[in-house]
């Protein structure tokens, strides 16, 4: 891959069992960065980690239910007593919320997202930056969505909490840039995962039915959110933070089939 621009970093990836933690967090181990990868299964957990350090990375699992406060505390800790500091936190588990209206939502589905989607980053955040200051500084990357920036249908409790993620990630930035903590998020389109076609029953069936909503005509891969990602926790984003970087095919610029044929 060349040069390795994570290289002598230490990184916490939540959810790192899943298509998209587990693609950060290989991606990071292949830019030279230590990974504590947190699954709430851990068996995922380790796979991804085995993952890496199969590739020559450096890499350990650890249990984890972010939903738990003192779960987001241990996990913290644990990144940085395992390599000896921490500078980098990506924050990607979240709820699996149903699709419901409001009138139908459960109090415990909409609870939960809330604990998942949004106060675990809260908490893995308040945890992590002492650790970073430490270190001279560090990075703070949440997974939002596009969703966070456009209403849906069905989809209060999930789009809620990626809303309000965005704006605590924006919050961090402000309270803590001048010590070198960046804080961004990323908004993702429509990924190509297990996840994401669980509606749809296959792969290409999500595909055919979700592609036409991007601009560019199919669902993002996974990769394409690691090297997000990875762009957000290396020096060559040092100017950048309460951002969000939205990588989602072009679907917010125009939420919809395209009205006419492109003239070629």
């Amino acid at each position: 891959m060349g040069e390795k621009r994570l290289e002598g970093r230490v990184a916490l990836v939540t959810g790192g069992g899943g298509e998209i933690g587990g693609a950060i967090a290989r991606r990071f181990a292949a830019e030279g960065a230590s990974v504590l990868v947190a699954d709430i299964r851990e068996d995922a957990a380790e796979r991804t980690a085995a993952a890496i350090r199969e590739a020559g990375g450096v890499a350990k699992a650890i249990a984890a239910d972010v939903g738990q406060p003192a779960d987001c505390a241990r996990i913290v800790e644990a990144a940085a007593a395992e390599f000896g500091k921490l500078t980098t936190l990506v924050n990607v588990a979240a709820a699996l919320t149903p699709d419901a209206c409001i009138e139908a939502l459960d109090l415990s589905a909409w609870n939960e997202a809330l604990a998942v989607n949004l106060t675990a980053s809260f908490l893995t955040a308040k945890h992590a930056v002492p650790h970073m200051r430490a270190a001279g500084g560090g990075a703070i990357i949440n997974i939002a969505s596009q969703l966070g920036q456009t209403g849906a249908p069905n989809r209060a409790a999930y789009s809620t909490t990626k809303a309000a993620l965005i704006q605590l990630t924006k919050c961090i930035a402000t309270e803590y840039g001048q010590e070198n903590i960046r804080a961004n998020t990323i908004s993702p389109g429509s990924i190509s995962t297990a996840r994401s076609t669980r509606s749809y029953g296959t792969v290409e069936n999500a595909q055919r039915i979700r592609g036409p909503a991007h601009l560019l005509g199919r669902q993002g891969r996974v990769g394409e959110i690691a090297a997000g990602a990875a762009f957000l926790a290396s020096d060559e984003s040092s100017f950048m933070t309460g951002a969000d970087l939205l990588l989602d095919g072009g679907y917010l610029a125009f939420k919809g089939d395209l009205p006419i044929k492109l003239k070629k």
